[in-house]
């Protein structure tokens, strides 16, 4: 797909996901010019939220669908490496916030609602901010979104309780499903918070950008993965990977339009009832994480899958270690730099991306607009907010 011509990828209704998706690698190193350019305003407006309380910050990462999916993804990551002196880090969802507000927001905690949006316009997007401004006292606002004309940018203007930042202008995709969206949002989120000094998030960003670039070139390789005849797409994780297999997974049913039946759950979490969905024509993937010992519960899965030859396909994702991998690795060359389990979600999401565009390809699929109903919308549209009453 990566090496087809405009053309021929317009006629297959592919185009705009195929570049969406090629196009990150670059424009990870474009968040982390953002990141630095803001580094001084990003610091400013924590010791303004600090001079609040003297108790921790509640830092609450919000969105919807994809959106929410960075903060799942992000939390683990950061409770052990971002300033727990300070905040506590949670990630709940828009749609929940909304539906039953006073089960999630407390009104006497000073709060950072970190909200992430592609386009800022989602209804519960837009709700769940006015909700959180009118249930809790001391409320301050980060809005991570990609569209500078979007309501949530808009409602950041001019109000030194809210700290926009604007992602790459390329990663407000077009197409239907969120790709660089997905990862420039949860790039710019995870360089805000996490403590690691800035010159090794350098080193972190450029080697996760090189392993993006070999992801791109050895789709054929993926490809050969795919080659069969599969029904059912597993991905398991572990840490901020297990919170990654919920947009893995998302991205297979949302570009094949649910064609591909799938499963996300934790490495240890699989045994305990949803292994019982594999079948001789589903592909199971992990995301092996490089921490010594977490990556042994991850090894352990595949081993045990593998043994079990209950699946088409067992896949470890992982960059390259002395210990076996079962079934078929997919080992990024990368040796020098080993990525932090945070910094892995980026080369491993555009692996899960290319195998939902290649599945949605398969399944005889538009990637572009995979709704053939027409159902359901890039933007969420029918969603009625209801008045709150205190």
């Amino acid at each position: 797909m990566f090496e087809k011509k405009a053309d021929i990828l317009e006629k297959m209704g592919a185009e705009i996901t195929t570049r969406e998706i090629k196009q990150q690698p670059d424009l990870w190193k474009e968040a982390l010019q953002i990141y630095k350019e803001n580094k001084e305003a990003i610091a400013a407006f924590f010791e303004r939220a600090e001079k609040e309380t003297k108790k921790k910050i509640r830092v609450i990462f919000t969105g919807a669908g994809t959106s929410q999916y960075v903060g799942d993804t992000l939390v683990p990551y950061l409770t052990k490496k971002g300033n727990t002196k300070v905040f506590t880090f949670e990630s709940i969802g828009t749609t929940d916030i909304v539906a039953a507000p006073y089960d999630y927001l407390l009104s006497d905690e000073v709060t950072i609602l970190v909200s992430f949006a592609r386009s800022g316009n989602s209804p519960e997007s837009l709700a769940a901010v006015e909700i959180a401004n009118a249930i809790v006292e001391n409320i301050f606002h980060i809005t991570i979104t990609c569209a500078p004309d979007g309501q949530l940018a808009q409602f950041a203007e001019g109000d030194d309780r809210v700290l926009l930042l604007l992602m790459p202008e390329k990663s407000n995709d077009k197409g239907f499903a969120m790709t660089g969206s997905f990862t420039c949002m949860t790039l710019s989120a995870l360089l805000i918070f996490d403590q690691t000094e800035l010159k090794k998030k350098e080193v972190y960003v450029t080697a996760m950008s090189e392993m993006g670039r070999e992801v791109i070139c050895r789709e054929e390789e993926i490809q050969s993965l795919l080659k069969d005849e599969y029904h059912r797409i597993v991905y398991l994780g572990s840490g901020s990977l297990s919170g990654l297999t919920r947009e893995a997974q998302l991205k297979v049913l949302e570009l094949t339009a649910g064609k591909i039946a799938t499963v996300f759950d934790s490495s240890l979490g699989f045994r305990h009832g949803p292994k019982s969905f594999v079948d001789s024509k589903t592909l199971l993937f992990v995301f092996i994480n490089n921490d010594v010992y977490t990556r042994k519960y991850d090894l352990d899965i595949l081993t045990e899958v593998h043994r079990d030859q209950i699946a088409a396909q067992v896949v470890g994702i992982g960059q390259k270690d002395s210990a076996e991998v079962a079934g078929t690795p997919f080992l990024f060359s990368e040796e020098e730099v080993i990525l932090p389990e945070a910094y892995q979600v980026f080369p491993d999401i555009l692996f899960a991306q290319t195998v939902a565009l290649n599945s949605s390809i398969k399944v005889s699929n538009t990637p572009d607009t995979p709704s053939p109903t027409g159902t359901v919308n890039r933007v969420v549209e029918g969603v009625t907010i209801y008045e709150l009453k205190k």
